[in-house]
């Protein structure tokens, strides 16, 4: 299955919403954002049951910097989608929408925004809402996952 993850206020925060792994002083430095407590091992698991796991952001961040960032963590992903290839994806497929995980060839996409909730209903595609204050936001994906696979097998 091919999973992709926002980042903003799902896997990196945007204030103080949830908790984080450690950083060191050197790695601010660098540019090294904060990341969501838990991320690295929940990715870990679903690359280990032979999940392909993807980022998809808005954000305008380089593909180098995301890569950095997630390096520092010990996470490794197949692809990233940013924003700018996002538009210009989007756009040449005439789609009118933030996202479109379909387009890339994501199964199931994880994010915080209600309005990806409302146009995966609009666009038909699999999309699974963690709030960021939620503390069981990995069970809570990892039932989804459960129940979703068998939809798409």
């Amino acid at each position: 299955m091919n999973i992709s993850f926002d980042l903003d206020s799902t896997l990196i925060p945007n204030g103080k919403e949830f908790e984080t792994e450690k950083l060191g002083g050197f790695a601010r430095l660098f540019g090294i954002e904060e990341i969501r407590k838990g991320t690295a091992e929940l990715i870990t698991e679903l690359q280990n049951q032979g999940n392909k796991v993807h980022i998809y952001t808005t954000s305008f961040r380089t593909k180098g910097k995301i890569r950095r960032i997630l390096k520092y963590y010990g996470i490794k992903v197949d692809r990233i989608v940013n924003q700018e290839e996002n538009q210009h994806v989007l756009k040449s497929r005439n789609i009118n929408a933030s996202k479109y995980p379909t387009a890339f060839g994501f199964d199931i996409h994880i994010d915080d925004s209600k309005g990806i909730e409302m146009e995966s209903e609009r666009y038909n595609f699999r999309v699974i809402i963690v709030e960021p204050t939620d503390k069981n936001w990995i069970d809570k994906i990892k039932n989804e996952l459960k129940t979703l696979h068998g939809a798409i097998d």
